[in-house]
């Protein structure tokens, strides 16, 4: 049984290398800017304060790229777990920055109907369930010991909501969980999950707005 104390960080990964301002979802092959490389580092120094034992990390290179400090920091192998994958959206490629129009065009439309499941993307149901078993995985392999897993602001954000009792459909403007920011689950002394905290070791690196 868990003991009383240990903490899952479920962490953003950096800022990624995105000029055009792509909506690049579970697309492969976007790795971070030298701003998110230098997120990636100053959160593995954050890290240096945990006794870890355990590194679980999505299979997208961004977030692979993002662990890779915090690794080498800890001398732990990164355990790849594909249930802390970007949540799926059929926006994916699609250029999103602001007034880029897509949400505009009616071929768009049929994909805007359901916004609680929601109707773009993978259910938020399914994104809490493949979340929450990811979490408690790193918590076991853990053994003892905090675990750090590397994921997405979607899966991460939704994980929260719904532990801390929030609505699934919300405002993605309003999210908090920005760029390598670490989203804490804490553990009782049952293994079950007591309480939530958020921390922005990298606040200092953000784009300003």
């Amino acid at each position: 049984m868990p003991q009383r104390g240990i903490t899952v960080h479920v962490m953003r990964h950096g800022e990624v290398f995105n000029p055009e301002k792509i909506l690049y979802g579970r697309q492969p092959g976007w790795y971070l800017s030298e701003r998110g490389q230098a997120m990636a580092e100053t959160v593995a120094q954050w890290s240096k304060n945990l006794n870890l034992g355990a590194l679980h990390v999505s299979p997208l290179q961004r977030a692979q790229e993002t662990a890779a400090p915090i690794a080498a920091a800890h001398g732990l192998s990164i355990t790849t777990d594909d249930r802390l994958i970007e949540a799926a959206n059929i926006f994916e490629g699609e250029k999103f920055e602001m007034g880029s129009g897509v949400l505009k065009h009616p071929k768009s439309w049929r994909h805007l109907t359901r916004p609680w499941i929601p109707s773009w993307g993978e259910p938020y149901e399914e994104q809490v369930e493949r979340m929450l078993a990811a979490v408690f995985a790193a918590r076991d392999a853990a053994a003892g010991k905090d675990a750090i897993c590397v994921s997405h602001q979607l899966p991460i954000w939704i994980l929260r909501s719904a532990v801390e009792g929030r609505r699934m459909m919300h405002d993605p403007r309003k999210r908090e969980c920005t760029l390598a920011s670490v989203t804490s689950f804490h553990f009782d002394a049952e293994g079950m999950i007591e309480g939530t905290s958020y921390a922005e070791p990298a606040k200092d690196l953000l784009p300003k707005k």
